[in-house]
């Protein structure tokens, strides 16, 4: 497949773009913005994401779910985590998604992303999935609490727009699986990718912190976490957090 990639050197965000693109006529599926720079990028519920120029890859990708009902949006959050995964798993090992979709290797926090679902009626009409992976920045000070690059873990240096394509690629196969359907697949690959997945680990509510292990995500996203009283919790998104060498992220 041919995508329709649009690039820029430098942008307010590649969401942005993606969204005057919508405003200015009918953009086709996989219509793609990557930018070498975002001045005002952001991350989830308001956060900023940062980036030294043409160190990393930064771009938002347009999707038309009409078939898929919106209380099932986060299945959308799903296939594009799990695509992101998929393309740092090529190189390194410990690459998992950290509920709801940041990407991790190990404790770090390597891909960060934003997607915003756009409702008519009861169905999806657009999705706007903006990612920040970080490829090939050596220096990662003052870019969040535990970032990790690409080039930090494997010392050699990625081509951005081979990585893009590659990430495209893979969002289109799991892509034609939401088309068919294959809810249960993708939510049983969405759990078997998770951080943590495994075994009793510190979490933090407003209530103070706690150990538990993840017992499953619904398909509306919500995280089920078992403590070891066996009272089961359940948290919708910034509810709770993980607690990594005691940071609450």
């Amino acid at each position: 497949m041919a995508y329709n990639i649009f690039h820029k050197i430098e942008t307010t965000s590649t969401t942005d773009e993606i969204r005057k693109l919508l405003q200015n006529g009918d953009p086709t599926e996989f219509t793609t913005v990557h930018a070498e720079y975002q001045s005002a990028g952001r991350g989830q519920i308001g956060n900023k994401w940062s980036s030294k120029r043409r160190r990393n890859l930064l771009f938002s990708t347009l999707l038309k779910p009409w078939f898929l009902k919106a209380d099932k949006q986060f299945l959308i959050t799903q296939i594009a985590a799990l695509s992101v995964r998929n393309v740092l798993a090529k190189y390194t090992d410990d690459i998992s998604i950290k509920w709801p979709n940041d990407i991790y290797w190990k404790d770090q926090k390597i891909c960060g992303m934003l997607i915003e679902n756009d409702v008519l009626g009861d169905n999806l009409a657009n999705s706007i999935i903006g990612v920040g992976i970080n490829l090939n920045q050596r220096d990662m000070t003052g870019v969040g609490i535990n970032p990790v690059s690409l080039y930090q873990i494997i010392q050699t240096e990625v081509r951005p727009k081979e990585e893009l394509i590659d990430f495209l690629h893979n969002l289109q196969i799991q892509y034609m699986f939401l088309k068919l359907h294959q809810e249960s697949m993708i939510q049983k690959t969405y759990a078997s990718a998770l951080y943590r997945k495994d075994g009793y680990h510190y979490f933090a509510d407003a209530n103070g912190t706690f150990e538990a292990y993840i017992k499953t995500v619904d398909i509306d996203g919500t995280l089920h976490l078992m403590p070891k009283d066996g009272r089961e919790r359940r948290y919708a998104f910034k509810e709770v957090k993980y607690v990594i060498n005691d940071e609450k992220l």
